[in-house]
């Protein structure tokens, strides 16, 4: 049987460092008041002896976990099937780690569990929560806000009202939706359709809205709603072969609703970008890169704005954590630009 070998103790880090056992406890948790030259010798001793601070008694001075909760409002299988959470999970994921904090996976599987990631989160396990793909009918927001936990949205709350202290990390959907359907029409393509993302989703609603913005007076049998699936995506494009056979260009929501858009389109013999050019919403590599013909979309930066929703949870955290003085207000929400991609689609 291996015997075990003792923790270095806060004291064998006081002792080999020379200080007292309170200036090692201060600059573990990162208190200001220690000189340079004993902080130094405390994190020299902390490496040598590989102390790693509990950290249920740091939580005690700190009153942080270092912990965050990450809460998709989607489906396992949706979540692992779909790489736009998976580059969004990465962006966040590299900001935690960066400040040394932990990301708490929490999804849903259906309302029953809303209940269980509302106690979880009012139970004081995690520092603060990010929040994406809600829906608008989503009860979630309004139990985190009971919950007390600081929060920030991936995506615009389509419920917020312009409610004070909500943050959120967002993309220009509806800008980036323009630029797709301009670039059709100045293709020279006059029946555009547009195949739509779940509209219980504020992304898709502003893509839709965008869509609209340029095609003022489109006829509404181009526009079949979607969810963001490559399923849909081909279900969506044989109702709209079969509502309008003489169409000649789509817009679909998403890459993956492209893909199912383009599958289609190539068993009804259409050429693309022939017969019928194809833009979608996203620029999933390597999904973009290789479809049959490679897709030209809308780019947004998803790991970026993963990153960005921890970047400004974090400094939420610190503002609340700082001297009165120093705490003023909330940070502010962020909507990054979208560019339009060519390739042979369109």
């Amino acid at each position: 049987m291996t015997e075990t070998v003792p923790r270095p103790t806060l004291e064998a880090v006081a002792a080999r460092a020379g200080v007292s056992r309170a200036t090692v406890s201060r600059v573990v948790n990162g208190a200001d008041g220690v000189r340079e030259p004993l902080a130094e010798r405390v994190r020299r001793a902390v490496e040598e002896l590989g102390y790693v601070p509990n950290q249920a008694a740091r939580s005690l001075v700190t009153k942080r976990h270092d912990a965050v909760a990450v809460v998709v409002a989607e489906p396992e299988t949706r979540v692992f099937a779909d790489p736009f959470f998976a580059r969004q999970l990465r962006g966040i994921s590299k900001e935690l780690t960066a400040h040394d904090n932990q990301l708490v996976l929490l999804l849903t599987e259906g309302r029953d569990d809303h209940a269980r990631v509302a106690r979880y989160l009012a139970g004081g396990h995690v520092d603060g929560a990010l929040v994406f793909s809600l829906h608008l009918d989503d009860p979630l927001p309004e139990l985190i806000q009971r919950a007390g936990v600081p929060t920030v949205f991936g995506g615009r709350p389509g419920w917020s009202g312009g409610r004070d202290g909500v943050v959120y990390v967002d993309s220009d959907n509806r800008g980036g939706a323009r630029d797709a359907v301009r670039h059709l029409l100045g293709l020279g393509r006059g029946r555009i359709a547009h195949i739509t993302g779940a509209l219980d989703q504020t992304s898709a609603v502003d893509r839709l809205d965008g869509f609209r913005d340029v095609m003022v007076d489109a006829d509404p049998r181009l526009v079949v709603e979607g969810d963001f699936t490559p399923a849909a995506g081909e279900r969506a494009m044989r109702e709209l072969l079969g509502r309008c056979p003489d169409l000649d260009a789509v817009f679909a929501a998403n890459d993956l609703t492209a893909v199912g858009a383009l599958r289609v389109l190539r068993e009804h013999g259409r050429r693309v970008p022939d017969d019928v050019a194809v833009v979608g919403f996203d620029d999933m590599l390597p999904i973009a890169e290789q479809t049959d013909p490679p897709l030209t979309t809308v780019r947004q930066d998803i790991e970026e704005m993963g990153r960005l929703m921890a970047r400004l949870l974090l400094r939420g955290l610190d503002r609340t954590a700082a001297a009165p003085e120093n705490v003023g207000g909330t940070p502010s929400s962020v909507i990054l630009p979208t560019t339009l991609v060519r390739r042979a689609s369109a």
